[in-house]
């Protein structure tokens, strides 16, 4: 820190100074611990999803062994491809803290009859129907993971501008005004010195 002058009016500036590096610390103190619940609580709903989705895998899975069973995957791949709606998820901004989180209501369906197959059957249509059903719970779980990623940058950058307070900035600003209020206390002590020998020499 640099050398600054040891009078009143900068202990006083230093002074008010330190308050305000206090309270900087104690809102990033509460915004530290109000992003790690939030993460937390973001962490467990993402890990529930997955959970979901997983299932959804394997119901999949067997949804697919079972076309393969009666099409074959020649007759498989002649098969054309569902037609989705809606055909992409539209996410729903907010924030939090001053975060960025995203959120989606994506539910696809599949559209009936609107591209036959030559040779349909019910595994099949289960088959589509079951790898259909993972749109929503990718897209949520894509969603998911950026809000999380961005919650957990914002935690870093908060983390470390609260250390540089708390480790840093604070110290050196104790030190400071501690030292200035030293300097002033021993001048202080130097002028009452100064004014008793002048008042014994006038009245010597």
């Amino acid at each position: 820190m640099a050398e600054i002058a040891p009078t009143r009016s900068a202990a006083l500036a230093l002074a008010d100074e330190r308050e305000l590096m206090r309270q900087g610390y104690r809102f990033l103190d509460e915004k530290r611990v109000l992003l790690a619940s939030e993460m937390l609580r973001r962490l467990r709903e993402h890990e529930r999803m997955h959970a979901g989705l997983v299932e959804r895998l394997h119901a999949a899975h067997d949804a697919l062994r079972s076309a393969l069973q009666r099409h074959g995957l020649d007759g498989m791949q002649a098969h054309p491809a569902a037609s989705i709606a809606p055909a992409s998820p539209q996410p729903v901004r907010a924030r939090f803290l001053g975060v960025p989180v995203l959120s989606t209501d994506f539910a696809p369906k599949t559209i009936e009859g609107a591209e036959a197959a030559i040779d349909a059957s019910p595994e099949a249509g289960a088959c589509r129907d079951a790898f259909a059903t993972l749109l929503e719970p990718l897209a949520r779980l894509g969603v998911s993971g950026g809000n999380l990623e961005r919650l957990a940058v914002e935690y870093r950058r908060t983390e470390r501008r609260a250390r540089a307070l708390e480790n840093v900035l604070l110290p050196e600003v104790e030190g400071a005004l501690s030292t200035i209020q030293g300097q002033l206390e021993l001048a202080d002590q130097e002028e009452a010195v100064r004014i008793r020998l002048a008042g014994r020499a006038r009245s010597s």
